[in-house]
């Protein structure tokens, strides 16, 4: 079984930095996709994703966050990160982790239906 739990989050002020992480039990990073995505609460809009990374060590970014945000995997901690440096107002969302069993197309990471695993989610503020 597949348990996903982010940690990390906090209130920030604009320009700021903060790390996510991501304790995972039970994926397999040799066959897995992940992803961080993020949803402001109070929102029907759908989940965006800010950050996946793949089995073969692939990222891809959401154009908004390119730049200043990177996501990387520590397969012996069994731990995902985000590190976010210069933070914006409009970063301030829930951000939740994400894994998909299987190998995930390029064409589909941006997906929140590709995943099927997520963590509960860690909120991020940030101030202006």
């Amino acid at each position: 079984q597949v348990h996903l739990v982010e940690s990390g989050g906090g209130s920030v002020q604009a320009g700021g930095s903060l790390r996510l992480s991501c304790a995972t039990l039970g994926v397999d990073y040799s066959r897995s996709s992940m992803a961080w995505f993020r949803q402001i609460p109070g929102q029907e809009r759908e989940r965006e994703m800010v950050a996946t990374l793949r089995r073969d060590d692939s990222t891809t970014y959401a154009n908004s966050v390119k730049g200043r945000f990177t996501m990387s995997k520590d397969s012996a901690k069994n731990t995902l990160y985000l590190n976010m440096d210069s933070l914006k107002p409009e970063d301030t969302a829930m951000y939740y982790c994400a894994s998909s069993p299987e190998w995930v197309l390029r064409s589909r990471l941006g997906l929140s239906t590709s995943y099927t695993y997520w963590g509960q989610g860690t909120q991020v503020t940030v101030s202006s």
